[in-house]
């Protein structure tokens, strides 16, 4: 098991990492290396995470979430394939980090009486300051 918060942990079968080679510029080398990681984590079948973690998770992860439940992630910034592990693994615990944070329920306020005279009070003053810029008239 591998902790994420006090309460969740996942276990390691549930994470499949396959390893492809990365873009972008490089030497010898960097044909024959595979270094990037695409991990994927199967978030609904996923025995270990709440259905309300599981759900925030889903809104969190967006496109990267696919039709299945399957959330995929990918990690090609380092040259080397353990750092780019770790990095892959990271964030996807800082992603079921935020998805365990219950966001507060926004409680509707109305402004004041005051802030409602004085936003009326400023809407006149432009009025009159838009109404003196009228063609000017010579007689």
């Amino acid at each position: 098991m591998i902790p994420v918060t006090r309460s969740i942990g996942i276990d390691s079968d549930e994470l499949d990492e396959s390893f492809t080679r990365s873009g972008g510029a490089g030497g010898q080398h960097v044909n024959t290396t595979d270094s990037a990681v695409i991990l994927r984590f199967d978030v609904a079948s996923s025995p270990n995470l709440p259905e309300a973690v599981k759900n925030r998770l889903a809104s969190l992860a967006g496109s990267r979430m696919t039709n299945d439940g399957v959330l995929v992630l990918r990690s090609e910034g380092a040259r080397s394939q353990m750092l780019n592990r770790q990095e892959v693994r990271e964030r996807l615990f800082d992603l079921i980090r935020e998805a365990t944070i219950v966001p507060k329920k926004r409680r509707p306020t109305r402004p004041s009486k005051a802030a409602k005279a004085r936003r009326v009070d400023e809407k006149k003053g432009r009025s009159t300051v838009k109404a003196g810029r009228g063609k000017v008239r010579f007689e």
